[in-house]
């Protein structure tokens, strides 16, 4: 594991608030996939993909992929079920991965440079083990890779939900009862530390959002079955078996970069760092003061980390990257104040409990 670099904050494109980037629907092998292209603005730019998180959609990556558009041509899938894609068969972390696979080879982008968020790290992590042919880096914000203990998660609540026979009929009587203002803050307020990072622009999107869900009768039993299925990856991971996806994690050999907020509360915060340990090729940014989605919250920062990424590839842009930054620097100080947070890249091995160390099983 190295420490993240983090490209110059002057070399960004200047502070901009885009509207959702156009989306167009496609049909893959039977079923309409809903994808928004994020256009390069730079010559020579390569392709990308972004894997959104449970409950989100494409649009959770409209800022960081805006940043990036200069050297990456992007495009972000609504995952079956959610969005404005049609609802699949099955939502479990291997169907969801070999939707991820066919799409990429369906549109001949391959190798992308894989971006996944939460639910959708957790596929991406899978992707790239399987097919590495398909991959030329990855990166991984709060990826949601196996842990035992709920208590460190919002989403431990949920679980009596998995037990119930047709909990999704529940889930749905339970999310019309809430306007989607109160839900879009409701969600807002579990995957971000500092709302004031987020725009009026942005919550107003959000609430849209959660009206395209209220209008997709199939919603509140894909977000059941798709968090059932997350569970089931957890507890397998702890199991014999190739599938479990630690071990998938320790054979990916793509470059990649893990990026975690430090006061996430959907996903336990000592994932990221160990995912950072397992994935051999790999960098980690640790943030103070943010949430589940630093994509969302802090684009800025993790765009800067991921060209540091992309620059370690490219013979001569090395050096323009900051090098790892140690605990006690505060590279989030030249930032904008609604990014104004720590950016703190732990080196192998820095702060590493033994209950981290064990998470992988």
């Amino acid at each position: 594991m190295k420490r993240a670099a983090l490209w110059p904050e002057h070399r960004l494109p200047a502070h901009h608030v885009p509207p959702p980037w156009p989306g167009r629907h496609v049909r893959l092998d039977g079923t309409l996939v809903h994808v928004r292209e994020t256009p390069a603005t730079g010559p020579g730019a390569e392709p990308a993909l972004y894997v959104h998180g449970l409950g989100g959609s494409a649009q959770n990556w409209t800022d960081l992929a805006g940043l990036l558009a200069d050297r990456l041509d992007g495009q972000a899938i609504d995952l079956p079920g959610f969005g404005r894609s049609e609802p699949g068969p099955r939502y479990t972390i291997p169907a969801f991965a070999e939707r991820v696979i066919r799409w990429i080879e369906h549109s001949d982008r391959g190798p992308v440079h894989l971006f996944g968020n939460s639910l959708g790290g957790a596929i991406s992590v899978r992707v790239a083990a399987l097919r590495p042919d398909l991959v030329r880096t990855l990166t991984l914000v709060s990826p949601a890779l196996p842990f035992l203990d709920f208590r460190r998660s919002l989403q431990g609540r949920m679980l009596p939900l998995l037990a119930i026979p047709r909990g999704e009929r529940l889930a749905a009587w339970r999310l019309a009862q809430f306007s989607p203002e109160v839900t879009a803050q409701q969600v807002m307020e579990a995957c971000v530390a500092d709302l004031t990072r987020i725009s009026e622009q942005r919550r107003q999107e959000a609430i849209d959002e959660i009206r395209v869900r209220y209008e997709a009768a199939h919603y509140a039993a894909a977000y059941v079955r798709t968090f059932r299925g997350l569970v089931g990856s957890f507890l397998r991971s702890y199991l014999p078996g190739e599938g479990a996806l630690w071990r998938q994690a320790a054979v990916v050999r793509a470059p990649t970069l893990v990026v975690g907020g430090r006061q996430d509360r959907l996903v336990d915060v000592r994932v990221a760092p160990q995912a950072a340990r397992v994935i051999p090729d790999s960098r980690l940014l640790m943030l103070d003061g943010v949430g589940h989605v630093a994509q969302l919250e802090v684009p800025r920062t993790v765009a800067r980390a991921v060209l540091g990424l992309l620059a370690e590839a490219e013979p001569g842009q090395a050096a323009d990257a900051t090098p790892g930054v140690s605990p006690g620097d505060a590279p989030g100080a030249g930032l904008p104040e609604r990014e104004n947070a720590q950016a703190t890249a732990l080196a192998a091995g820095t702060g590493e409990s033994g209950s981290e160390r064990d998470m992988a099983g």
